[in-house]
């Protein structure tokens, strides 16, 4: 990498002059300050662009800058001044370009028109778009539908994801994965089990009214740096939260925030965290078991005093379902299960159950942490019956809040990006396009690595996204991957699954989201969900990277009208007028799901966005029951198919740097954790370094004691002491995913569970 290696603590807060330097940093690499600079200021404003990291709510009334180090990276990354042209790709081959780094091959630039990989040259040459669209559609033409795989990241607006959506169903299939099939789809049916909606309940309002935050899984200051100002506010009401996280992120811990000028100059840090249980990789149900048998044996004990209930038993009563069962197999779990399964203490346990009970409306807020498990359901349900127990969904200040990850990925589930046919609206697609759409379901994420790797998926088209970084079984999928007979990426940098490729394989670069984005001459619009549910317009603000652009809707529209001869169905929609004028894209929407779409293009520049309807924010419950469904534990055991009990096995977990969002790698540093010019690194606790006789800065190669036949290992890892639990440790994501089996992953949602991953360690040769 040519990086020098440096790893020292650091104990600064998120924000302050740290996040400064970070912008200032990137804007200057990417020779964007000024133009830059100016973008910023409309980023996840009411007339602005929406974030292309994450999914953060966006304000009715923004700070002046609303936007975070995150988000600033991101739009720096997107309108960077550096270009990849011709003379890059016929330089380059793509076998020389396996051995790049994530962070090499996007830090050359923006794509500027559409390439085909040529097999004599093993290069990208340039291809017109209507070469590409025609020959891409004669590929799909010989294919059975079933075989093909439609991929979306969750960068992709609300009306792109409506048509690609359509495309794929009018073409016959609905194998629609995306990303949240690899991070909160244990939240969309854990929450439509529990509560009968499959997104959370909580809005930026509620955060103004909440008296407790109960915080899971989820770092705030590298994921969704924004949210800092809602907790913030919070801590300076003496709003008291409570983290479970195995890892003492710097953003749970303290925070300068960098728009208060007496903070900025005094150096003044919130405290985030008001306690900080640093619960086991895998813990978590046992946590919030403690905390529920915590809550009944104080209720117990208050109706023996003949004091006020503990537990909200008139909610409980009124709209909830099976508690009764779920009680009892709290009292039949012993502390000393509980605590080790979490690794916590029970006095640790009980205090904050303390604080729980003496609030009166609290919020529960998790991500990744509590969804990547096998019980990733689980997980979420266990989240809710914590909330259930003393009424905390439905009501100001209170409820749940799964935080979303990537820009729109929410959204795309709105529109019907789904694998699942039952959740999209085929019977109204049907009338209104007048087909028939496929009713066979189609397959989420593992189910497509699993037909890539048995040779029944044939071909691949990627919406966004490095998919063959993100998934795991890494060595396994890039070795099925050469075997398909085509991919097609819609792409604004390069990244490794460009350079990893079918048979036959298409770059098809678009115009980013931070873009102006002309049509026929008229600047176009559109819309994003946020992770709270809410609706917002987007307008680009920056020039096109290259002339040679499309939009998103123009691609798709563009594959779709080079399928006619195939697909007759397609020529119900009229793609050319969609692509002319985006509202007419939204007066579609709006008539497939009037419900939540009604007067769109009316609405989708409130300030704040518009919300879709939430039934749990207002205690009406979609469940077969009508009630809120608590949920029994399987176990405490969140990984049951990982259970390698040798004393040299460690727990591993994936994590996000602050150099990075997603597959996508700013830098190799990662300032919180003070690590500088390397991401292969593994944090571990000093007590199992001493015990498996590891020192700082070994080398060593962690390999996965899976007894299935494929080795999996990632070798050049350098071992750092970090505060970690004991029997855990921690890598950075993506290059820990050779070492998740496909296999592992979140029953019901197949999530992959990347985050407890059993592994051992093997000092390298020096």
């Amino acid at each position: 990498m040519g990086d020098k290696i440096e790893i020292k603590q650091n104990d600064a807060p998120s924000g302050g002059w740290g996040s400064v330097k970070e912008v200032s940093t990137i804007l200057l690499r990417e020779n964007v300050v000024a133009s830059g600079t100016a973008v910023l200021a409309h980023q996840n404003k009411p007339d602005g662009f929406a974030c292309v990291s994450c999914a953060w709510a966006k304000p009715a009334n923004p700070h002046p800058a609303e936007f975070c180090e995150s988000g600033a990276k991101a739009t720096a990354w997107e309108i960077t001044s550096h270009k990849l042209n011709t003379d890059f790709f016929a330089s380059h081959t793509l076998t020389s370009l396996e051995s790049w780094t994530d962070h090499a091959l996007e830090e050359k630039g923006r794509l500027t028109e559409p390439m085909r990989w040529d097999a004599a040259s093993d290069t990208y040459v340039p291809v017109s778009w209507e070469a590409a669209f025609a020959e891409i559609a004669r590929e799909l033409g010989q294919m059975a539908p079933k075989d093909v795989v439609f991929y979306s990241s969750g960068r992709a607006s609300l009306e792109t994801s409506y048509m690609y959506q359509l495309l794929a169903r009018m073409y016959g299939n609905n194998n629609l994965p995306d990303s949240s099939n690899m991070c909160h789809e244990s939240t969309s049916v854990g929450l439509q089990k529990t509560i009968g909606v499959p997104v959370g309940t909580v809005t930026l309002d509620d955060f103004e009214h909440t008296d407790c935050i109960f915080f899971f899984g989820q770092n705030v200051g590298v994921n969704s740096p924004r949210m800092l100002h809602q907790l913030q506010e919070a801590r300076k009401r003496g709003v008291p939260i409570i983290t479970f996280n195995p890892l003492k992120e710097r953003g749970l811990v303290s925070f300068t925030n960098p728009q208060s000028p007496s903070e900025m100059l005094t150096g003044a840090e919130t405290a985030i965290s008001t306690q900080y249980l640093q619960v086991k990789a895998g813990g978590d149900t046992a946590a919030i078991m403690g905390l529920s048998k915590a809550l009944i044996e104080a209720d117990e004990q208050a109706q023996a005093d003949n004091l006020a209930r503990v537990l909200d038993v008139d909610f409980l009563a009124t709209h909830t379902h099976d508690f009764d069962t779920y009680a009892s197999a709290i009292k039949a779990c012993s502390w000393a299960d509980i605590e080790r399964e979490s690794g916590l203490t029970r006095e640790a346990l009980e205090t904050a159950a303390r604080v729980y009970a003496g609030a009166s409306a609290v919020m529960g807020i998790y991500g990744m942490g509590i969804t990547q498990h096998t019980q990733g359901v689980q997980n979420v349900a266990m989240v809710t019956n914590l909330l259930l127990m003393r009424g905390n969904i439905g009501k100001p200040g209170a409820g749940v809040c799964p935080v979303r990850g990537h820009s729109n990925v929410q959204g795309q589930r709105t529109v019907g990006i789904t694998e699942k046919p039952e959740l999209a609206p085929l019977d109204k697609l049907a009338s209104q396009f007048r087909f028939t759409p496929p009713r066979e379901k189609g397959m989420n994420t593992v189910e497509a690595c699993e037909g890539i790797l048995s040779g029944d998926v044939k071909a691949f088209i990627g919406l966004g996204g490095n998919f063959v970084r993100a998934v795991p079984e890494t060595v396994l999928m890039e070795k099925a991957w050469r075997k398909l007979r085509l991919t097609v990426q819609v792409a604004t940098k390069l990244n490794r699954n460009h350079i990893v490729h079918g048979e036959v394989a298409f770059l098809l670069p678009c115009v980013g989201r931070i873009e102006i984005d002309r049509q026929n001459g008229v600047a176009q619009s559109v819309s994003i969900e946020d992770s709270t549910g809410f609706m917002h317009g987007s307008k680009g603000r920056a020039e096109p990277a290259s002339a040679n652009l499309l939009s998103e809707p123009a691609i798709i529209a563009g594959l779709a009208k080079a399928l006619l001869p195939t697909v007759p169905a397609v020529a119900n929609v009229d793609w050319d007028g969609w692509v002319g004028n985006y509202a007419r894209i939204r007066d579609a929407m709006e008539e497939t799901f009037p419900e939540i779409f009604f007067q769109y293009n009316e609405r989708m520049w409130m300030p704040g966005g518009f919300r879709r309807p939430i039934a749990a924010a207002h205690r009406v419950w979609n469940t077969p029951s009508g009630k809120a469904m608590f949920v029994v534990p399987e176990a405490l055991d969140e990984n049951p198919d990982m259970q390698d009990e040798a004393a040299d096995v460690l727990r591993l977990f994936t994590v996000r740097s602050d150099g990075q969002f997603n597959t996508t790698i700013y830098s190799h540093d990662d300032r919180f954790r003070g690590v500088h010019g390397t991401r292969m690194v593994l944090f571990m606790a000093r007590a199992d370094m001493d015990r498996l006789g590891f020192a700082e800065g070994d080398m060593v190669t962690a390999s996965t004691p899976a007894d299935d036949g494929v080795d999996r290992s990632v070798a050049g890892l350098r071992i750092t002491e970090y505060s970690v639990p004991e029997g855990c440790i921690a890598g950075y994501y993506p290059e820990c995913n050779p070492l998740i089996p496909l296999w592992h992953y979140a029953k019901e949602s197949k999530v992959p569970a990347a985050k407890a991953i059993d592994v051992r360690l093997q000092k390298m040769a020096a």
